[in-house]
């Protein structure tokens, strides 16, 4: 079995989506990357590059979004650089799989896209706005899934907030702490060279605090989202037609459907977030592991 089957593998058994994402932007990096080194090498040209800045980056500009409206979508599995995608990947790979364990897949799902098209859309009003930002509109693109990430490490310190990481030089930081002085720092760094940048990641972040605010009210944002994405597959799926046929016998000994347990896993939820996840009992531990495999 060669490297990639096996990574491939892996990633598929794990069941965590997260993984599935760092895949997606990794490989697409390294694709993208080897692509343009062998056509600057062989034809000494930029076509493909120019190509990924135009077709794939996030634009500014609302006349160059309404031809490219894909874009929302794309620049979020792109990065500029080396740098960029690790520390992307690196704060995915710590917070969305913690994540991942409490909410399950489909709220990392829904958190990755929804917070990238918040922090997407907050910076394209942004440039369309603010006289400073719009002097710079037609030069203005965005790429980098930093505000789809944002989005998960915000709700996850949300959902968290007392949750310990080991920093080095640091020791124990409670994870609160963590989120609290990065969105200080993309605000601040408003002032500086990427204003557009941050003003994305922090639009990430707002979409992260809202939603585990909201899930705690019982609203699940993710069920809509993902709802239409599932909508939207199933229109390029063939299905045999399927015949089913009922019985009085069936009726009489079929069982109802199993009442919602939202409240029981928000109650949870709110426990964790004031005690911590030791303070659950082991029937509540596994309750939240069950949901969490549901969604």
């Amino acid at each position: 079995m060669s490297f990639l089957s096996e990574l491939k593998q892996n990633i598929r058994q794990s069941g965590k989506v997260t993984y599935e994402f760092i895949a997606v932007n990794v490989g697409l990096f390294l694709l993208f990357n080897i692509l343009f080194i062998f056509e600057r090498l062989l034809f000494r040209t930029g076509i493909l590059a120019d190509f990924y800045h135009d077709y794939l980056f996030l634009p500014g500009s609302l006349d160059v979004l309404i031809t490219r409206p894909w874009t929302i979508i794309t620049y979020m599995f792109l990065h500029a650089g080396l740098f960029h995608i690790l520390f992307n990947m690196l704060f995915l790979f710590w917070f969305g799989l913690l994540l991942e364990e409490y909410l399950g897949r489909k709220k990392i799902i829904s958190l990755y896209f929804l917070g990238g098209i918040t922090g997407g859309l907050l910076y394209i009003i942004s440039y369309n706005i603010f006289p400073y930002l719009r002097d710079q509109l037609e030069f203005a693109f965005l790429v980098g899934a930093s505000a789809s990430v944002m989005a998960i490490l915000v709700a996850c310190a949300t959902l968290l907030p007392d949750y310990t990481f080991f920093l080095l030089l640091l020791g124990p930081v409670k994870l609160k702490y963590i989120a609290l002085v990065l969105v200080i720092f993309d605000f601040l760094s408003i002032a500086g060279s990427n204003p557009g940048g941050m003003i994305a990641h922090l639009g990430g972040a707002l979409f992260g605090f809202v939603f585990i605010k909201q899930l705690r009210k019982g609203n699940d944002w993710s069920q809509p989202f993902i709802k239409v994405v599932g909508g939207l597959g199933s229109v390029f799926k063939r299905r045999p037609p399927l015949k089913v046929k009922y019985s009085n016998k069936d009726r009489k000994n079929s069982s109802p459907r199993p009442v919602s347990q939202q409240d029981e896993i928000d109650a949870i939820l709110d426990k964790i977030s004031k005690s911590g996840y030791e303070s659950l009992t082991a029937e509540e531990k596994n309750k939240l592991f069950r949901a969490s495999g549901k969604d």
